[in-house]
């Protein structure tokens, strides 16, 4: 049973908080999502990161939150913001680009840190290193075989472009054997940095080519021993499309405040909230959450106006497929 296919679905009582500390980062990956002029170039204060996650803690719930950046172990006070969201009732996680700067591993522990999770764009430097950086895979594989050597639960991300989505299969080998426990396949999206590039229109993969590579390179990964998650994406026509913005808690926090309920919006001044003053403010106008009520035969909404060229269309006009809401994941292998 472990190794069938299930759908994750979105889980009342459950809230998820992908919490952006600070925009800075080392490097420059060809597909960051972080705009500057939407997002801040704030480092938040370690009494602010403590405030911000005291005002999504529900004792009646459970809270996931991600600590992101940018490049969040840049900031001096991860390790102290780490414990603290345990202490608060966390299930704790850190999206890292494998640098793990102020030593990281030795200032917190897996009694704290629940999953540091690296991200990697190919299974060798010739593939990943032109998309992130020179000598960043080298880096960022020495890093993940220490943090598994002091006893971390080790994930790794993957972002599938048009540039290494025929590298994808190779990395099931290497995760292997650094002893990764959880891989997470990204679709990538058109948002900040990738939107600007001259690329911007052939760095998406068709549906044919999604569906050709990732759900056989997920199942090799499971029968691997390794757990993978990874977005829908394509609905069938006949299946229920749902929206995480109107059954689930989401919340995606950026420190100049805005606080957005769906990660596609993340480019635009329409998010639901903003923190002013250490309280969560709802925001008046037109915001996101007036968009998820739409329904179109399309699936996603926000997808259709922000990415329409991932939707195909019949001789009538008819679109061949819904678009999942990207928070919708299926998942694959573990316990």
């Amino acid at each position: 049973m472990k190794n069938t296919l299930r759908t994750v679905g979105f889980k009342p009582g459950e809230r998820n908080i992908f919490f952006h500390i600070l925009t800075a980062c080392n490097l420059s990956c060809s597909h960051c999502y972080i705009n500057p002029e939407q997002h801040g170039t704030q480092t938040l204060s370690k009494e602010q990161v403590v405030s911000w996650l005291e005002l999504f803690v529900d004792p009646e719930k459970k809270s996931n939150v991600i600590f992101l950046g940018g490049e969040p172990t840049m900031h001096p006070d991860l390790a102290f913001s780490i414990k603290k969201a345990k202490e608060l009732g966390y299930f704790v996680t850190v999206d890292t680009n494998g640098y793990l700067f102020h030593d990281l591993l030795e200032r917190t522990s897996p009694k704290y840190l629940d999953f540091l999770s690296f991200s990697l764009d190919g299974p060798d430097s010739r593939v990943n290193d032109p998309i992130r950086g020179e000598g960043v895979f080298e880096i960022c594989v020495a890093n993940i075989k220490k943090a598994v050597i002091f006893g971390y639960n080790v994930s790794v991300i993957y972002t599938v472009s048009s540039e290494n989505i025929d590298h994808l299969e190779r990395m099931v080998v290497l995760l292997k054997s650094l002893k990764v426990k959880k891989f997470f396949i990204q679709v990538i999206g058109l948002r900040g940095r990738s939107v600007q590039s001259v690329h911007a229109p052939k760095i998406q993969v068709s549906r044919e080519q999604w569906l050709h590579v990732v759900p056989k390179v997920a199942r090799m990964a499971a029968e691997s021993g390794i757990q993978v998650t990874y977005p829908a994406v394509f609905l069938p026509e006949n299946e229920h499309f749902e929206c995480a913005g109107n059954v689930a808690e989401n919340f995606f926090i950026f420190p100049n405040g805005r606080v957005y309920q769906c990660p596609l919006c993340e480019d635009h001044p329409i998010h639901s909230y903003q923190i002013e003053d250490d309280l969560l403010v709802k925001m008046d106008g037109l915001t996101e959450d007036r968009f998820f009520q739409l329904e179109i035969e399309e699936g996603c909404v926000m997808n259709k106006m922000l990415q329409p060229d991932t939707i195909e269309y019949d001789g009538q006009g008819r679109p061949l497929y819904k678009i999942s809401c990207c928070l919708l994941k299926l998942e694959i292998g573990g316990d």
